[in-house]
């Protein structure tokens, strides 16, 4: 049984790249066209009446086997590919990275005082064989007022994150409590990549 040593990364955010060295794994960053979520080859808009967890399960998937396909496509060693996608579900609805930042403002006074649910799929796709798993975490908010809401958008924080929130960064202050995954609430659930990374025979 061969034992792998290095992966590819299906991602461009940093923070997913920070969570995979702190748990001491090697990889290389497997950059698509225009950053993921523009790439043409993965529809991330959410199919009809698709249930968040199907829809980031799907979409996590879709980037693995997309990273094989440019890994092939490029002339690279092949190599597993890791991607995850992580999305909100408030109220069942879909809520990923904002437009812009009237609707950075729109989903905060949406979150605020309230528990939502944030969901992470992790994908990895190795030849013929793709596994994901999906972590699920609910996070609640205080209260936060038009000021607060209006100071965090103008932070540029919010700008490139689903909900429109960085729990590692100033957001952190508005979280009265979570329960489940704290790296998963963050972009990669590290439990669950790790068992997933033993599954394809990736020692840690």
């Amino acid at each position: 049984m061969t034992v792998l040593n290095r992966i590819y990364l299906a991602s461009c955010s940093p923070r997913r790249r920070e969570l995979l060295a702190q748990i001491g794994v090697h990889f290389e960053p497997l950059l698509f066209r225009a950053g993921g979520r523009e790439d043409c080859e993965i529809l991330e808009d959410p199919l009809p009446d698709e249930a968040p967890e199907d829809y980031v399960c799907r979409v996590a998937i879709a980037k693995a086997s997309h990273g094989v396909q440019l890994y092939k496509t490029r002339g690279l060693p092949h190599r597993p590919v890791l991607s995850a996608d992580t999305t909100l579900d408030v109220d069942g609805e879909i809520i990923g990275k904002p437009r812009n930042e009237a609707d950075a403002v729109a989903i905060l006074r949406r979150l605020s005082g309230r528990t939502h649910r944030v969901l992470t799929a992790v994908a990895m796709c190795h030849e013929h064989r793709t596994e994901h798993v999906l972590s699920i975490s609910e996070v609640r908010f205080r209260v936060l007022d038009d000021d607060e809401i209006l100071r965090y958008v103008r932070s540029g924080e919010p700008m490139d994150k689903a909900g429109a929130y960085g729990i590692q960064g100033r957001a952190a202050m508005f979280v009265e409590e979570i329960r489940g995954s704290h790296s998963g609430i963050v972009g990669l659930p590290l439990c669950e990549t790790a068992l997933l990374l033993r599954h394809f025979n990736y020692s840690i």
